[in-house]
């Protein structure tokens, strides 16, 4: 079975402060309604969503060589996920993400990753070589290693984020991938941009739509829509772009249908957001056939 997949970037250390409502852009005094650290970015909610649904997974990032970069390779020990990490001398990257009780959130980068750190190519060809699925995150040096990932023919899952199709950052990754998923957030027309991937020969489009749910275009041109579950009370929004994406990935490896699969993404993307963390901490395969059949009354 095909089993080990790889995460290309990132990772990096995380306030998360809980607001009622977003601050007004104005000096103020505002008391917290909770607040806690852990780890943030695409890598880590990828990599912890996909080790939990059965995945051998290894995630290359950078860090820093600091105090910030110690815990976070404790941090991946801990979860039993290979962690193959290079370090930045700009240091490990930190966040504050401000939350409130709609989803919404504002992200301050107090400390960022360099734009163009050193890369180790022979490390990277040998991670890519190993690997059976490939999921590469939207950071700059990544697109250098597309080469790498086509030399050994390997398909690219691509979680383009806040797509924007204007902005010529994008182009590499999305003109690399195979698989493709994206939120409409930026999307004046998400249809035509789905419809544009699919006429350039993607073998999957998935554009997400936050609480309105997500859609997905057939091969045949037909948009179907899949709609959140409401069973799932928000808590903490963060993460839920990389569960859906996980489960997509696993859903795929597991032969099921685009139907299933968008059913199966919207579970995993549900018990996140039902957490404080990128993925829930129950989450494993019996728990989402149990949630899928509770929830579809059918068996997974």
């Amino acid at each position: 079975m095909k089993n080990n997949v790889l995460v290309l970037g990132g990772t990096c250390y995380c306030t998360v402060v809980y607001l009622d409502e977003l601050p007004e852009p104005k000096t103020q005094s505002i008391r917290s309604i909770g607040a806690h650290v852990t780890l943030g970015q695409m890598g880590t909610g990828k990599s912890l969503n996909l080790k939990h649904l059965g995945f051998n997974t290894t995630l290359q990032a950078y860090i820093g060589n600091d105090e910030y970069g110690k815990r976070i390779i404790d941090f991946f020990s801990d979860k039993n996920i290979n962690f193959s990490y290079d370090y930045d001398s700009a240091g490990t990257e930190n966040h504050i993400n401000i939350m409130d009780s709609h989803g919404e959130r504002i992200s301050i980068t107090t400390c960022k990753t360099s734009f163009e750190p050193v890369i180790n190519y022979e490390k990277m060809e040998n991670l890519i070589k190993n690997s059976d699925y490939i999921a590469l995150n939207i950071y700059n040096y990544n697109r250098h290693l597309i080469p790498l990932i086509k030399k050994y023919t390997k398909e690219i899952w691509c979680d383009l984020g806040d797509y924007e199709p204007d902005n010529k950052y994008f182009d590499d990754f999305a003109n690399a991938a195979d698989y493709i998923t994206m939120s409409s957030i930026y999307l004046k027309d998400y249809k035509s941009v789905m419809k544009r991937f699919l006429d350039a020969g993607k073998k999957m489009v998935v554009c997400t739509h936050g609480n309105k749910g997500a859609t997905h275009l057939t091969k045949e041109g037909k948009y179907i829509d899949t709609p959140i579950i409401d069973d799932y009370k928000l808590v903490d929004a963060n993460g839920a772009g990389d569960s859906f994406f996980s489960a997509l990935m696993y859903a795929y490896s597991q032969g099921f249908s685009m139907e299933k699969s968008m059913k199966v993404a919207t579970i995993v993307a549900g018990l996140c957001i039902s957490s404080n963390e990128l993925c829930h901490p129950e989450l494993s395969i019996d728990l989402v056939k149990k949630e899928y059949k509770r929830i579809y009354n059918e068996d997974l």
